[in-house]
């Protein structure tokens, strides 16, 4: 695609006129020519959005076993097969497989992100060529032809505006701003924010009032839509910390296995002096034992199982490692708008002389702060709107001078118009003063409509009873006040003290509140509305201030991440003053000045580093700020989430490590672009995401613990048998159907045990903390030392003093290692509290159907023909499976007493904590999870 023109793009067009626009682009009002646009459109190539390729499903397939010890596994089963063992081949090959398929299946779906972006260009425009407008596909456009919008059309390209009429447009995907932008031709400062462009129209927003006319200035890459596309393409998604551990884990255990593998088979064939090829399958049956096979699997499908349960809290998972990583995170960036508020503008304060009322739902309260009980602990006031004229006025005046429209259904009420407006329509709704009853009351004669230039509405208002006609205008309440001579009262109009009001308007607006002004006058000899009509002799009514309200779960969640350790900071498009007032609402802690984008921009990257402790509020925020946020954060060493909603959002949500985006309200680019969707758009969705989170990790955990003690007994067996001189207790082949059949079923139970009581009062774990820390390490070889001994002795004691086939002593060690496994489960579902207790025992059904197929497919393998012609196994008798028993109760109850002794030593006094009052670490301390 031909590049666009680097000078074009650096041009501050939001700072040019629009004749000096017109002027750098060759271009006029008539827009270009034919001739011309076909030049234009072959240089700067189609108005599209550059597309990443995805990648094919063979290369998510092969991705599947870029992993060192699939590949280890991989090489011990070519020799195998080299070597003739076709069935141990055989049996490994399987297992790769099984493994990688999983890992694909659940994969799922490639990136879409740019696609989605790409669909939010307007597929046809409206532009004017040789002086005529036709309608010609967006793609087509070039820089310098103009462009015609109506409300309701999507901005195909960025525009600098020509002309405007009452043209507002709506900017949250882009920018954040939760209000329709209102725009004009004048031109703003070269350095101002995104946001505030008024003289600018960007690609992918959306005219919602008015109409305007725009010179194209940018396309397809070149627009900040597409600057955001490319910040996609340029972000590199990290590593989960449960994958950075899997990975460490796979590299220490490729270079141990190996070298001690090869030291083994050297050592029997140098001292017993046995065979090459035998030595080598006793290499491959360490590398076998060693490498734990069906870990993989189990990490993918807990993982997958993690999905499940957190769908049904509405929150969806498209990114698997993502489950784990939520059970890390310490820092969450979440936009405000849709996400920490709904996305719709509420009228919380109206304000008149004599008195000053809260609106909280439909209950009108007075405001304390206004009256002689200011500081009680009483309720406020409740007042009936209908007592009060003046405030009965304000409501016929907001519903008046207003062009919207209130839908009500099921009584839930929907805005046809701009949001500003409708929360007007809304509060004469909640004051039992419907807007179609009161416009029935009045007929509208005429009207100025409001513009940028005079920030004013206003309207010519005749009642359809007796009464006189009446002008009600509304607007910015700085304008008004200049407008107003009086203010009305409950017993009539007095004269007007500016000063009062202005501190009034500041007091309002420091509470993060929109605030607009109403005001009226009589007008029974006017036929005709004009200014001079309305620009003095004007009464006050009061002021109405608004705000986009938080979610009602909003103020709960941040007090639950506060209690798990998890630093809640808000990031968004908003003004300063506006994000500072919400923050204060839901508890950010320590909210203090926000920090903008502009300070961003001028603060290094040590230094934003360092504010990060400071802020938790930043407004005005680009792009390209949220995404230095979410890696100065990733730069102290902290695991981070990013919620948001708008296609502005998208890079910083891929980049973060949980990106989350919002299912009902959210952009398809932010969706596709992040890790989770909350299906339901509430922040509180994500809170019982970080507990399911914790909860799978736990498990995760319980499973490594589980599974490892199996590897390192059957590696114990093989290296005490090749340093003895003595026959292998196990097979190869053996230890597979062990691994993979056996120790998966009873491990994969695991993945269904439910979180700890206090696993939200826990702070978040060290992303850094070795998967296998002093504790479990601990007790990977105490267990794996407990099995490997009644599996050796059984094996030795058959052969030696029994005079029992090798096939026999085998199938017993065989068994001795599985039953070792179920007691054993039983001990690692409550890690150190005691599990010998009905709950400990019965607590979990899966665990129990678990434990029942494995003794199905072990009596299967023991007793049936085709398993024992595959694996050398053979029947056991009654005293067999009573030797077998037995020392699996005594592995139980060892245990148990091991778990007891470290209970002990983790309730010492105070006397034994650390300088920070915390016991040494030595493990999790849980409770049980029942």
């Amino acid at each position: 695609m031909p590049e666009g023109n680097k000078d074009q793009q650096s041009t501050p067009w939001h700072a040019l006129s629009p004749e000096e626009a017109l002027e750098k682009l060759e271009s006029s009002k008539d827009g270009l020519s034919e001739d011309r646009a076909s030049e234009l459109l072959e240089k700067h190539g189609p108005n599209q959005i550059r597309e990443e390729e995805g990648r094919p499903w063979w290369r998510r397939l092969l991705d599947q076993f870029n992993n060192i010890l699939i590949i280890l596994l991989i090489v011990a089963g070519a020799a195998s097969w080299a070597l003739g063992q076709l069935v141990d081949a055989g049996a490994i090959f399987a297992v790769v497989l099984i493994n990688g398929l999983i890992g694909f299946i659940q994969e799922g779906k490639a990136e879409k992100a740019l696609q989605s972006i790409k669909n939010m260009l307007s597929p046809r425009a409206r532009v004017v060529r040789d002086g005529k407008e036709k309608t010609l596909p967006a793609e087509e456009l070039v820089p310098g032809d103009v462009v015609i919008l109506a409300s309701g059309d999507r901005v195909p390209a960025d525009l600098r505006l020509l002309s405007a009429s009452q043209c507002r447009n709506e900017e949250a995907p882009l920018t954040g701003e939760s209000e329709p932008v209102i725009k004009t031709t004048e031109a703003v400062d070269e350095d101002t924010d995104l946001a505030d462009r008024s003289s600018m129209a960007y690609a992918s927003t959306l005219c919602v009032h008015g109409s305007c006319r725009g010179l194209v200035v940018a396309t397809a890459m070149d627009t900040e839509i597409g600057h955001i596309s490319e910040m996609i393409e340029d972000v590199r998604e990290i590593k989960t910390p449960l994958q950075k551990q899997l990975d460490r884990f796979g590299q220490m255990l490729a270079g141990i296995i190996p070298a001690v593998a090869f030291a083994m088979g050297l050592f029997g064939v140098l001292v017993y002096d046995l065979g090459l090829q035998e030595m080598f399958m006793a290499g491959v049956g360490l590398a076998v034992a060693a490498i734990p096979q069906g870990l993989p699997a189990i990490v993918t499908i807990t993982l997958a199982i993690g999905v499940q349960a957190m769908a049904k809290r509405n929150a969806i998972i498209r990114h698997l490692p993502a489950v784990e990583t939520l059970g890390s995170v310490s820092t969450i960036f979440t936009d405000k708008t849709g996400t920490l508020t709904r996305n719709e503008m509420t009228v919380s304060a109206v304000d008149m002389l004599e008195r000053r009322v809260r609106v909280r739902g439909t209950a009108f309260e007075s405001d304390r702060s206004f009256t002689d009980g200011a500081g009680d602990d009483s309720e406020p006031e409740k007042i009936d709107p209908g007592d009060s004229d003046v405030l009965a006025r304000i409501l016929i005046a907001g519903v008046m001078c207003n062009d919207s429209n209130l839908n009500e259904e099921n009584g839930d009420w929907t805005i046809d118009g701009d949001p500003t407006e409708g929360s007007l329509l809304v509060l004469a709704a909640r004051a039992d003063r419907k807007p179609e009853d009161i416009r029935k009351d009045f007929r509208r004669l005429d009207e100025i409509p409001f513009d940028s230039a005079h920030k004013y509405m206003a309207t010519l208002d005749e009642p359809a009873k007796d009464g006189g006609r009446i002008i009600h205008v509304k607007g910015a309440p700085d304008v008004l006040l200049d407008m107003c001579s009086r203010v009305a009262t409950e017993e009539g109009d007095e004269e007007l003290d500016p000063g009062y009001w202005e501190e009034r308007i500041e007091t309002l607006s420091s509470q993060g509140l929109r605030v607009l002004a109403l005001a009226m006058r009589t007008a029974d000899d006017i036929d005709s509305l004009e200014k001079k009509h309305v620009e003095s002799d004007l009464v006050l009514l009061g002021l109405v201030g608004m705000l986009d309200p938080p979610r009602e779960a909003v103020i709960e969640s941040v007090k639950r991440c506060r209690e798990a350790g998890i630093h809640v900071r808000m990031v968004t498009g908003d003004h300063a003053r506006t994000a500072r007032a919400i923050g204060d609402k839901i508890g950010l802690d320590e909210t203090g000045e926000a920090m903008t984008g502009k300070e961003i921009e001028e603060t290094s990257d040590e230094e934003l580093r360092n504010r990060l402790d400071e802020v938790n509020v930043f407004a005005r925020a680009s792009p390209e700020h949220k995404l230095r946020l979410v890696e100065a954060i990733q730069s102290k060493g902290q695991v981070c989430a990013m919620t948001g909603d708008g296609v502005n959002d998208a890079p910083a949500l891929k980049r973060a490590d949980v990106g989350t985006a919002m299912g009902i309200q959210g952009s398809e680019a932010s969706k596709q672009a992040a890790q989770m969707v909350l299906a339901d758009d509430n922040f509180a969705s994500i809170v019982n995401a970080v507990e399911e989170g914790r909860r799978v990790y736990a498990n995760i955990r319980k499973t490594i613990a589980f599974l490892l003690p199996t590897n390192g007994a059957e590696s114990l067996a093989i290296l005490i048998a090749v340093l003895s001189g003595a026959l292998l207790p196990i097979t190869p082949v053996q230890i597979l159907w062990v691994n993979m059949v056996t120790a998966v079923t009873l491990g994969l139970s695991l993945a269904f045990e439910a979180a700890e009581p206090d696993i939200m009062q826990q702070p978040p774990r060290d992303p850094k903390e070795p998967l296998l820390n002093l504790f479990l390490a601990w007790r990977v070889v105490f267990v794996a030392c407990l099995l490997v001994a009644p599996v050796y002795g059984l094996f030795i004691w058959l052969q030696e003093a029994q005079g029992a086939s090798l096939e026999l002593a085998r199938s017993a060690a065989v068994n001795m290692l599985v039953v070792g496994e179920v007691v054993y489960l039983l001990n690692v579902r409550r890690s150190l509290a005691p599990a010998l207790c009905i709950k400990g025992l019965f607590g979990s059904r899966v665990v129990l159907i678990a434990i029942g197929l494995v003794v199905v497919f072990q009596l299967a393998w023991t007793y049936t023909g085709p398993m024992q012609f595959l694996f050398e196994s053979t029947a056991l008798t009654a005293t067999h499976w009573g030797l077998v028993w037995a020392a699996g109760l005594l592995i139980f109850l060892l245990v148990e007493i091991e778990k007891a002794v470290v209970r002990r030593w983790q309730n010492r006094g105070p006397g034994d904590r650390d300088q920070n009052g915390n016991r040494p670490e030595s493990g999790p301390a849980d409770t049980g999870s029942d």
